[in-house]
């Protein structure tokens, strides 16, 4: 099997680990820079180079797009699917779970519980905004924020206004939420691959935060999710249409809520909390992907009667 990654650095841990758990089963793999692939497109005609060379021969592509490139990477992954290279999680998957409003309206129209959200764009509707959310804390966050970054937690009503009005003022697209008390602090990352939960952590925040990204210097221990917190997860990452997804949960009084589900789940801090082998497992989901593709397009055989 030729698998390829993509990824902006070989050298990250994830990225690693995936060319490790690709090798030990005999693959042949290599990593690909999304932005040094270029492309050829023409009427029924696709074609990808690398560094001056075309790329041939795929059978898998495993994307590792970071946010900063999100546009380009999916353009590129785009054309591989077009070139029929087979793909865990889509160019439009990607783009969906990337875009948190978007998210949310995909799984809250799905029936997914997740903590109430409010968007609004007019400084003018600010006051009823706030007010169809109900009464702070209020949670912050950008759009297209990631790792924690560009989240903010409102203790009163007059720091959400002000905190907005600043948001506005950068002309940035973000969201306001519901804070859940409740969770403490705490999240549930759920490592979903092709529709089972391969490995499961709780996120600490450190004292004095609310985000409990290992990324903001929070703790992560294994835990063992509820069946119903698992069924949530995959339902989670299938409305998005991803076959690879971290799905991050939170327990609340009403049962678990979605709070976000990402495309592009870094790999270290859940294999060194669980000590599963997550890159192993998506290895074998991408090559089974590949292998049931290649049953299915081979032409059947008619036996003709003498």
């Amino acid at each position: 099997m030729k698998i390829a990654i993509l990824s902006r650095n070989a050298r990250l841990y994830s990225t690693q680990r995936l060319v490790e758990a690709a090798r030990k089963r005999s693959h042949s793999v290599r990593v690909l820079d999304p932005l040094r692939c270029y492309m050829r497109i023409a009427a029924g005609a696709f074609e990808i180079h690398y560094k001056g060379r075309a790329l041939r021969g795929l059978d898998v592509v495993i994307p590792r797009i970071g946010a900063s490139v999100t546009f380009y990477g999916t353009a590129v992954l785009r054309q591989f699917e077009m070139m029929g290279v087979a793909t865990p999680n889509s160019a439009e998957a990607i783009l969906r779970a990337r875009d948190k409003l978007h998210a949310l309206q995909l799984l809250a129209r799905d029936g997914i519980g997740l903590p109430t959200t409010v968007f609004g764009d007019n400084p003018d509707d600010t006051a009823d905004l706030l007010k169809m959310l109900g009464d702070p804390p209020h949670v912050i966050k950008l759009n297209e924020g990631a790792q924690g970054q560009g989240v903010l937690l409102a203790e009163k009503r007059s720091a959400a206004q002000g905190m907005i009005e600043a948001f506005r003022g950068l002309y940035a697209n973000f969201l306001v939420q519901e804070f859940i008390r409740e969770a403490k602090g705490a999240d549930l990352r759920c490592f979903v691959v092709g529709g089972k939960v391969v490995a499961a952590m709780q996120r600490q925040a450190v004292d004095g935060d609310f985000r409990a990204n290992i990324h903001r210097g929070g703790t992560a221990i294994a835990v063992r999710l509820t069946a119903e917190e698992s069924l949530l997860a995959v339902h989670a990452a299938g409305v998005m249409g991803l076959g690879i997804a971290g799905v991050d949960l939170l327990r609340s009084h009403r049962g678990p809520l979605v709070l976000e589900v990402n495309s592009s789940p870094g790999l270290e801090g859940i294999e060194a909390a669980t000590g599963v082998d997550v890159a192993g497992a998506i290895i074998e989901h991408v090559a089974g992907r590949a292998r049931q593709r290649v049953v299915v397009s081979r032409p059947r055989r008619i036996k003709r009667r003498a």
